[in-house]
């Protein structure tokens, strides 16, 4: 028999929507299953969280990313941010918040903890004990075996980085890394540098790269700009979209390609200022000291920042078989079609700071009503 700890629902993720779902848990009267009241016959939680302390992928943003330049951090449930000093990197001053929140509410969270695997119950063996319905999740992780009736993935975007395998890549002599490695403008003096994205990410590091170096900056299309300020309206628009392709299983794009890039934020005026806002179109071959560009000329540079995103953190829900053929996951609100139990926030319409709260409460409203009904495994 394989030995398991069970809570009625795990939450795989401690960021903002994670901590949301914890939250509004706790007040539906979950309890700890840290406690050792983690029995059938108890309505329980856990949260497994892969970071070493609190903060989310906020704990890893770039030095120079400072609270001044952030474009907004959604105030966690009934705690408002405090007041934070502009010039105080993001990492430290967003995760303080963070973890002021998780002791003021005692959130059960075990970490650092890696969820490896997440696979559905049913009839295995070692998985029912007396009290138990036999179904949910088995969540396989690298400190022990949970054993879940609900399970609320939050594991955000931060540990899926994409990098696209151009031709010539591992010949590059100079420096070559991710936004997601990305640590300080100052790595890069004096080191021709390309900045490949068009997303917000891609516009500060190319802002700040070019105060202390040459920096270019390649996009595959002609970026879109959002000339108007980002208000409720339009933000209800972008959700409206997102949930549209969610629905309709497809793969959604950052928010970023939805709303356009902010043509008024501080950082891309100064770009502006600076001179190096000129989009180049993507070059279509890296060589040792440089690039081929697409009208066969050559550029030396010494670094290649790729400012490319992220895709949602999903590995582990692989082997649940939850991908269409478009490759996308269809979703009800928070719920996996066809899979009531599973629920993704900070996913798809949740995946900014507003959607995310708003999603860790529609998940564990969803998840009380399904207690009240019939069990999730026999929901059609």
């Amino acid at each position: 028999m394989t030995d398991f700890r069970y809570a009625t629902v795990v939450v795989i993720g401690a960021g903002q929507a994670g901590l949301s779902a914890g939250f509004h848990l706790q007040r539906a009267g979950f309890v700890s299953a840290l406690d050792g009241a983690g029995a059938a016959d108890t309505r329980s939680f856990v949260m497994l969280d892969a970071n070493p302390a609190a903060g989310g992928a906020w704990q890893h943003r770039w030095e120079s990313l400072r609270v001044r330049t952030l474009n907004a951090i959604f105030d966690l449930p009934r705690m408002s941010k405090p007041d934070m000093n502009p010039d105080e990197p993001s990492s430290t001053a967003v995760s303080r918040y963070f973890a002021e929140f998780e002791a003021a509410n005692e959130l059960p969270i075990e970490r650092p903890v890696r969820v490896s695997e997440v696979r559905r119950a049913g009839a295995e063996a070692g998985t029912a004990e007396a009290g138990t319905s036999g179904g949910g999740y088995v969540v396989e992780t690298d400190a022990g075996t949970w054993h879940a009736e609900y399970l609320i993935n939050a594991t955000g975007t931060w540990n899926n980085p994409v990098q696209p395998d151009y031709p010539g890549a591992d010949t590059f002599l100079g420096v070559q890394q991710h936004t997601r490695d990305y640590v300080r403008l100052e790595d890069f003096a004096g080191l021709r540098t390309a900045v490949v994205g068009a997303g917000i990410s891609a516009l500060q590091q190319l802002e700040e790269i070019s105060r202390v170096t040459d920096a270019l900056w390649y996009t595959r299309r002609p970026p879109e700009w959002m000339d108007t300020e980002f208000d409720t309206q339009a933000g209800r628009e972008v959700i409206q979209r997102v949930t549209a392709d969610v629905e309709a299983g497809r793969v959604t794009g950052s928010v970023v390609s939805y709303t356009g890039l902010p043509a008024n934020a501080p950082y891309v005026r100064a770009a502006k200022a600076r001179g190096v806002l000129k989009r180049r179109p993507m070059f279509v071959a890296i060589e040792p000291h440089g690039v081929r560009e697409a009208d066969g000329t050559f550029t030396s540079l010494d670094a290649i920042v790729w400012a490319t995103g992220f895709k949602g953190d999903l590995a582990h829900l692989e082997g649940l078989g939850l991908r269409t053929s478009a490759g996308g996951i269809t979703m009800r609100g928070t719920e996996v079609l066809g899979e009531p139990a599973l629920h993704l926030i900070g996913f798809g319409p949740s995946q900014s700071t507003v959607g995310a709260n708003r999603a860790g409460r529609d998940a564990v409203r969803a998840i009380e009503r399904q207690l009240a009904g019939p069990s999730p495994a026999t929901i059609a």
